[in-house]
């Protein structure tokens, strides 16, 4: 049996306000704390500790779908806190990350969305897509979106997650949350299923197979609010992602389906601020007449300078808004360099400006923190 409980890592990890618990074996338990990797003052895990740590949160179907495909993922609450667990076997043993999911939504001027995105919670139909990296704070600004409609509309929202992150309560809106491998076996079939269920908003928390963006489009053009999220970076580089998606022969139609369906795209990373915490920087796009000939003719190359003319919209592109937030001194020229999106001309920006890059070492002598 573990001498390791997992509520003291848990307990720790919400003390400090880490964004992520590591469990692997040969390590102590690590915190991720504003970007860095911090262990806990205590001993280094064992295959059995891991193995432990695992059965003590995990559900039944767990240890099936890791053995058969080698991970699996869930979410636990722990008190007021949601953590999202990813278990997978690694040289044979078992390692663990749970992501702690903030539990506080933030409000659209907190976030610094555009004021637009206002607007667009209230469309009948189209499709919003959030993109960017695993931890770049996607969810908590659906979150925060699906909430400001829970609160102000009368709406049947019904999200489709894996796993089911924030819990929602019903307000002026009714709201459903589908777990996927839980509640219904794949996104594509809980899209199909849920315009069967009178929906006005849908959440399609990842599509990430043809299936999937094929149905959320379709879903789209029907009468419904669809958001989704993509693993991409930047505008330009999510549409072309969802068009390559298809066979060649249905390109041209998709091109012409999105250009009519497509709302925005709002493409995010998420950044530790020299004075500690976190701070979000933006590429957002609103589909305008001319962005949606851009889409429709295949020249996604030129979205970039649409985006840099369209101010006025709120449009503007991600390394435009990290050069700002660098230039205020919120972020490390490292920062800025490494989460753009041309690295080389921030480099070059920065260099110009009398700024340095070069990743200084850390301070060694910060104290871990020890478990609880």
């Amino acid at each position: 049996m573990s001498t390791i409980q997992i509520d003291r890592l848990l307990d720790t990890a919400i003390k400090q306000k880490a964004s992520d618990l590591h469990l692997t074996v040969g390590k102590p338990p690590t915190l991720r704390m504003k970007g860095r990797l911090i262990e806990l003052k205590t001993k280094a895990l064992e295959p059995s500790d891991t193995v432990a740590l695992m059965k003590q949160v995990a559900p039944e179907r767990t240890e099936i779908e890791v053995q058969e495909d080698g991970g699996s993922d869930f979410a636990i609450s722990w008190g007021d806190t949601r953590f999202r667990v990813a278990v997978f076997k690694q040289k044979g043993n078992i390692s663990l990350v749970m992501r702690r999911i903030p539990s506080d939504l933030l409000t659209f001027e907190q976030i610094g969305l555009p004021t637009i995105v206002t607007e667009l919670v209230r469309r009948p139909r189209g499709l919003f897509l959030v993109t960017g990296p695993t931890g770049s704070g996607k969810t908590t600004t659906l979150a925060s979106m699906l909430n400001y409609i829970r609160q102000n509309f009368e709406r049947h929202i019904i999200t489709i997650e894996d796993p089911i992150e924030y819990y929602f309560q019903h307000d002026r809106s009714i709201i459903n949350q589908r777990e996927v491998h839980t509640d219904v076996p794949s996104f594509s079939e809980a899209i199909r299923r849920a315009l069967r269920q009178d929906p006005d908003v849908i959440l399609v928390g990842e599509m990430r197979d043809l299936e999937t963006i094929e149905s959320a489009i379709s879903a789209s053009e029907t009468g419904h609010l669809v958001y989704g999220t993509l693993h991409t970076n930047g505008a330009g580089p999510t549409i072309n992602r969802v068009i390559d998606a298809f066979p060649t022969n249905q390109q041209e139609q998709i091109r012409a389906q999105l250009s009519v369906t497509l709302l925005a795209v709002l493409s995010q990373q998420l950044m530790p601020r020299l004075d500690g915490g976190m701070v979000a920087a933006y590429e957002f796009m609103l589909v305008t007449p001319a962005i949606a000939n851009l889409i429709r003719e295949n020249k996604t190359f030129r979205i970039d300078s649409a985006i840099q003319t369209g101010r006025k919209f709120g449009m503007r592109l991600l390394d435009d808004h990290i050069w700002e937030l660098y230039e205020r001194g919120i972020i490390s020229p490292d920062e800025a360099v490494d989460k753009s999106r041309n690295n080389e001309l921030m480099a070059e920006k920065i260099h110009q400006a009398g700024g340095k890059v070069g990743r200084p070492e850390w301070d060694e002598t910060e104290d871990a923190p020890a478990a609880e």
